[in-house]
């Protein structure tokens, strides 16, 4: 694959990871961290350092990039960092891209993406399924929202973070199938925790339950990690 000048916008559990990955394909990827100095740990952490950079806004970071990545917090953080006076968007140039893993609205989805169109900027809504071991592992799955163009040129950069990208629709729709991702991921934390109460009340070892359903029909990546959670504590 060919190398990029990227950028990475948010590095928490799950960026700093993710542009770790970017980095060890060989791209060149200049980081930004509301908190400066995670930045810097990450820059640490790489053994490409020369090849990588850190800066101190998501404009300074996304200036020149082909691609801009950002995974932060919610819609409020989306909003300051793709369109704030210090924004990505602000310092992009006409032809780049700019993806959004974070879990968020489709509302701020769109917005952000006609934003980004009328300055001649891709954008896909992008977020992720996976966890924390997933971006560690490069395993992640991604749900695409936006035009099949821009997918196109970003799909190769983004596997490789990830086990399965897969476009969704149009602008909005990435979020919309991360919704139904976590309404049923919902739905099995909560008969998880209902089985679990049950074993228990009924004096049965709730860890030998779990690892003997995580054996059958009830197998679920759910009840494996429930299980390793509590090996572990």
């Amino acid at each position: 694959m060919e190398t990029r000048k990227l950028a990475f916008l948010g590095l928490g559990v799950m960026g700093f990871p993710m542009a770790g990955h970017l980095a060890r394909a060989g791209h060149s990827v200049t980081v930004y961290n509301r908190t400066a100095s995670r930045a810097e740990k990450w820059l640490a952490s790489m053994a490409t350092a020369q090849k990588n950079s850190s800066a101190l806004t998501p404009a300074a970071a996304a200036a020149g990039a082909g691609i801009v990545m950002m995974c932060v917090g919610n819609d409020d953080d989306v909003r300051a960092v793709a369109l704030g006076p210090d924004g990505a968007v602000a310092a992009m140039q006409p032809g780049s891209i700019l993806v959004d893993h974070t879990t968020a609205s489709a509302t701020v989805a769109r917005e952000v993406h006609q934003a980004a169109a009328a300055r001649g900027i891709g954008f896909l809504d992008a977020p992720v399924s996976g966890g924390q071991a997933g971006a560690e592992n490069g395993k992640l799955t991604i749900m695409v929202g936006g035009d099949a163009d821009t997918y196109a040129a970003a799909e190769p950069v983004l596997a490789t973070y990830a086990k399965a990208v897969t476009l969704m629709g149009g602008p909005g729709s990435g979020q919309l199938t991360k919704m139904v991702n976590q309404i049923c991921v919902a739905g099995l934390v909560q008969a998880l925790s209902e089985g679990i109460n049950f074993a228990a009340h009924a004096g049965l070892d709730v860890e030998r339950v779990l690892d003997v359903i995580g054996k059958g029909a009830a197998q679920s990546r759910s009840i494996q990690l429930r299980l390793r959670r509590r090996l572990d504590a």
